[in-house]
């Protein structure tokens, strides 16, 4: 456990995962903990033989990209004018493209032969889903990098058609669960799948799509912010160098651990394997980082995925100061959005110290760039 504390109930879900027949060697827990449906965000669980759909959640894929710009400097004017481009063409919350995107984008399927219920159900949607944020931690920052440069960061997942995934083979799970008369108790939300079975094979082969989709998906939307960036930005030539950095933060896949192979569920973590560059994002309104994995074992290779919530979403807008947070932003000459006690959800009290979850990793990531934010649009 490379945090100081979690809450209670994100406590009682690592013990529930402990104790799970199937869990191999021990469970990490990473600093930005705090709970989930059935295992907490901010985990790591490796299995022998079985796949848990609500060990990798309903937002499959879900990651980050950054891509770092050749800019050293942009204007607060301009900022805002490519803040109110992004808001034109990428849409925001439960919004859609109203036209469907390039189907040569999404994820092949490939393997013909098998079987893709839920993604061939969702399809058509899902071509209106392309490029888009999302909702509630999604967002898009342009940030200022101690590398001395502007960065692009977008932290966005599946949407619908993750969600649809999970909560279709978590069904399934639950039925075959009740029928083989599992020892792992219903309430603790760990329906399994056999990696053997039919049903397992099934929803990774989803699975693995859906967080191919959310590649595309940040994809799309990077492409997009960099156009907007050429059309505004003085510097036309070599404004994108570098490939950007891509990492998801949901998922399962086969990895080779103290001497076996075990389905190692990432639940609101990053890969960190050794020389690996991952983005570690704050909240809104904190510093993000590129960080490069140092390789850890104890952690199965793994970091947080960002700072982590401290409190709820309704505890959130119930308890903090509208005036106070938006203020936070201010003094930091942040664009941002926060207008509403609807959106203190996300704003910077609502989670951890980024400083303090940085630190207590320490052995498991080294940073590389320190990102400040400039700019945010959040979903």
């Amino acid at each position: 456990m490379w945090a100081d504390n979690c809450e209670d109930s994100a406590a009682i879900q690592i013990e529930n995962l402990s104790n799970l027949p199937f869990a191999f060697h021990h469970i990490a827990i990473l600093p930005d903990v705090h709970s989930g449906y059935g295992m907490p965000i901010g985990g790591v669980l490796a299995t022998e033989n079985v796949v848990i759909p609500y060990a990798v959640g309903s937002d499959v894929g879900c990651g980050m990209m950054a891509q770092r710009t050749s800019l050293q400097e942009i204007s607060r004017e301009r900022l805002l004018k490519i803040i109110e481009e992004i808001k034109k063409v990428i849409p925001v919350g439960f919004r859609n493209n109203v036209k469907d995107q390039d189907e040569s984008l999404m994820p092949d399927m490939r393997d013909r032969d098998c079987e893709y219920p839920i993604v061939l159900r969702e399809w058509e949607k899902s071509l209106k889903v392309l490029g888009s944020l999302g909702q509630g931690n999604h967002f898009i920052e342009l940030q200022k990098g101690n590398d001395g440069y502007i960065w692009i960061m977008i932290h966005s997942g599946s949407r619908n058609v993750g969600k649809q995934v999970c909560d279709y083979y978590n069904k399934v799970a639950i039925e075959l669960n009740n029928k083989w008369y599992s020892s792992v108790p219903k309430e603790w939300q760990l329906a399994f799948l056999p990696l053997d079975s039919e049903e397992g094979r099934d929803y990774l082969r989803e699975m693995q799509w859906c967080v191919e989709f959310a590649l595309a998906n940040r994809k799309l939307m990077l492409d997009k912010i960099k156009n907007i960036i050429f059309n505004i930005s003085e510097i036309k030539r070599h404004l994108f160098d570098d490939d950007p950095i891509n990492i998801a933060h949901n998922y399962a896949r086969m990895e080779h651990h103290y001497g076996r192979d075990v389905m190692v569920h990432r639940k609101g973590a990053t890969f960190a394997g050794k020389g690996n560059i991952g983005i570690i994002p704050g909240s809104q309104g904190t510093k993000s980082y590129i960080v490069e994995g140092l390789g850890n074992r104890e952690s199965f290779n793994s970091c947080s995925h960002g700072a982590g919530r401290v409190m709820g979403r309704k505890v959130a807008q119930r308890t903090l100061n509208l005036e106070d947070e938006v203020r936070k932003m201010d003094e930091q000459d942040i664009i941002h959005g926060m207008k509403t006690v609807k959106d203190l959800d996300e704003s910077i009290s609502a989670y951890k110290d980024i400083d303090i979850v940085m630190d207590q990793q320490k052995d498991l990531v080294k940073i590389l760039v320190e990102l400040k934010p400039l700019a945010v649009i959040k979903g």
